[in-house]
Formats: C-alpha cells, structure tokens, sequence
C-alpha cells in the first residue's frame, strides 16, 4: 500500500476513535463514511439501509458477477481508560472497545484500492453495517432487503483479534463465532417485611438457589465434548433493606456452536425456573429472547479468503472458534460467504475486546484493506455460481 493512503487510513480510524457512535445512533459515522467515499470517487452510494447502513457500489463493465465486503460502524457503551491516548474518545461513556473503526477504516482502504486498479470486472459492493453489538443490524438490512437490492453472489467480512500476531489472518474450516442468545430468568414472589419472612415468598432466595443451578446446564447436561456457555450477568431485585422483595430478574446470556446445544440450554433454563417455582413457592419463568446463529464459513467462500490472506500476509488455518457471537451470521444465512480474523497483536495493558483500555492497531490497516480488495478481485474472477 502506497505509504500516504496507509497514513490517511490511520488519521481517519483516530478521527472514528475520537468520535464514536453508539449503537443504533451511527448516525454522524454515516455521515463520514459517505464524505470519504465521495472523495475517492465513489458515486453510487446509498444510506439509510436497514438503520444507518450506508452501501456504496463500485462498477466495472464487463462481468455480471459481485461480491460484497461488510464493516460495521457501531461503538460501545464504555467509558474509556486511556487518558492519554491523543484520540481518546470525545463521546463521554462510549468508545469503540471492539474495534469497529478499524474495521470501517479498512474498507474505504480497499475501495480507495479497488478505484485505483482497472485489473478487474464487475460489481463490488461495500456494506457499513450498524448496530451489530447487539442492536440486530445485520438482519435489520436482510429485512431492508440488502441482497435484492444489491445483489451479491458471495459477502465476506472480518474482525481485529487481539491475541492474534498483528496482520495475520486466521481462517476457520466451519464455526468461527459462536450463536448466542440472551434470556432472563423472573421470580415473582410475594414482598413483605424482613422481620416477617414467614409471611413472604422470598425471590431473593430463590434467585440464589437459581444462580448455583443454571452453573450445572453446561457442566452436568452437555455432553464434556460439546460446547456451550451459560453466563449470569445482571440481577436486579429489592428496594428496602427492611423488605422482602417481590421481584428479582437475573439476566445473562447462552452460547453455543450447535442448535443441539442451543436447545438443551434452552430446556435447562426452563427445568431450572420450574424447579425454582416449585420448591420456593415463587413463579419463575425463563424467557430466552432473540440471538444470532452461528457463524459459519461455507466452503468455496472460504478457501477464496483462504487464498486471498496467503497472498497478503500469514496465513493461520488452526486455531478453533471464539464463544462470542458476531451478526455478520444472518448474511451468511442469505448467501454464501466467509469471515476472517486478523490479528490485532497483544494484549498488553488490556487490549483486549470491549475492555476499557482496548485500541486498534494501526498497522494493521493496509493487511486488512488490501485483503479485503484481494479477496474482492479473486471472488470476481471466479465463477460466481459456483460452491
């Protein structure tokens, strides 16, 4: 990469740093997006897709084949660490702890490449993706009807992995990311005073006694070869230290690289509420809300990013999926595809995802802007229908 588009990458993912926005409000990272790719010359662009999704268009005459390369825009609801980081965050209480401006920064890296190379034919489409920590952006475009009106023979995306050596991209077989659903888990009881408990039905206690059980979904119901994870993460419950509460809600989260595992969570939690219920004399009830499925390269797709990485930078093909979840999933339901880690470097000082002290590493921009235009020109020179 020319050494001047490797420092304006770098200067625009500190101006995303500086300037985050948060989940479902990307709406000023939109805005720079779309004045970066009028820069470059782009002129089919199209915002507001499914949110504040922005897809720009490149075309060449000559071939009816395309492929799409996806980056999401969204940051965290996190306070920043570092105060003396010259591109700390601006946005009180937000930040991009994930890595998402890199990712945003790398592709208009590898449109500004595609504009500059007449090497290949047919249609690249760019898609910035909102809300994926959780606001459900990717299936908010599927809806919005992304690959209708854009259509894409093979989509392919990636994410900064801090662990990682700095630039190499690491290719899975199958699973990359996990799908992951989030529940609560509600106990009515009856309130009254902490003198009294007698006159009560404690939810408090049964919380407690819910808590220890959903620890034995994983470790006493799944198979010790399988893999899931159940994480408890917010209780919420009591007004009064003097009272016996009449509520308590624990919320959380479940993992897992299989729907066999995914429904066998789902059946622990339920036995877990109903026995709850009946020994504590409270109504409990487990609610397990909307996720994402599991990440999962298809075969042709990535053996292309396979290719495509090798002629960039190292290659990694044996390291095993993450537990975490990634929407980017529900465009790999849609059409054929591939997602790739590239290595953030180490984790040194908590440079780690959704940590406080998390920072992209600029280096890595033109690895993972020029795998990107390298992954786009072979996909274009294959055969499209072919998997």
């Amino acid at each position: 990469m020319d050494p001047t588009l490797a420092e304006t990458l770098t200067r625009w993912r500190r101006h995303l740093h500086a300037n985050p926005s948060l989940t479902l409000h990307e709406g000023p990272t939109a805005a720079f997006v779309v004045e970066k790719l009028k820069e470059l010359g782009v002129t089919d662009i199209v915002t507001d897709v499914g949110g504040h999704g922005v897809v720009a268009s490149l075309h060449r005459a000559g071939s009816n084949r395309s492929v799409g390369l996806r980056a999401d825009m969204d940051a965290l609801p996190i306070e920043e660490a570092a105060q003396d980081l010259a591109w700390r965050s601006t946005n009180p209480g937000v930040m991009h702890a994930c890595g998402h401006d890199g990712h945003t920064t790398a592709l208009l890296g590898a449109a500004a490449l595609l504009m500059q190379d007449d090497s290949w034919k047919g249609t690249v489409r760019l898609v910035f993706q909102p809300a994926e920590e959780g606001g459900g952006g990717a299936a908010s475009m599927v809806k919005d009807g992304l690959f209708q009106r854009f259509p894409m023979d093979r989509i392919f995306g990636w994410h900064n992995w801090p662990g990682l050596p700095a630039g190499t991209i690491a290719v899975h077989d199958n699973a990359v990311m996990a799908a992951g659903n989030r529940f609560e888990i509600v106990i009515d009881g009856h309130a009254g005073h902490a003198a009294l408990p007698h006159l009560t039905r404690d939810p408090i206690v049964a919380a407690g006694h819910a808590i220890v059980a959903c620890q034995s979904i994983v470790a006493r119901n799944l198979d010790p070869m399988a893999t899931g994870v159940v994480s408890l993460t917010v209780i919420e419950g009591g007004e009064a230290q003097n009272q016996i509460a009449a509520r308590v809600v624990i919320k959380g989260s479940m993992r897992y690289l299989t729907e066999e595992v995914g429904q066998q969570i789902r059946e622990g939690l339920a036995r877990v509420a109903a026995g709850v219920s009946a020994t504590f004399g409270v109504h409990a009830e487990a609610i397990v809300g909307g996720g994402v499925p599991v990440t999962a390269n298809h075969a042709e797709p990535r053996e292309l990013a396979a290719e495509a990485a090798a002629a960039v930078t190292t290659l990694r093909r044996d390291i095993g999926p993450a537990m975490t979840g990634e929407d980017f999933s529900h465009f790999l339901h849609q059409v054929p595809g591939a997602f790739v880690w590239i290595g953030n470097g180490p984790t040194d000082g908590g440079r780690e995802l959704h940590n406080p002290h998390y920072d992209f590493d600029d280096a890595v921009l033109p690895v993972a802007s020029g795998f990107l235009a390298e992954t786009a020109r072979r996909a274009l020179a294959k055969d499209a229908k072919a998997e």
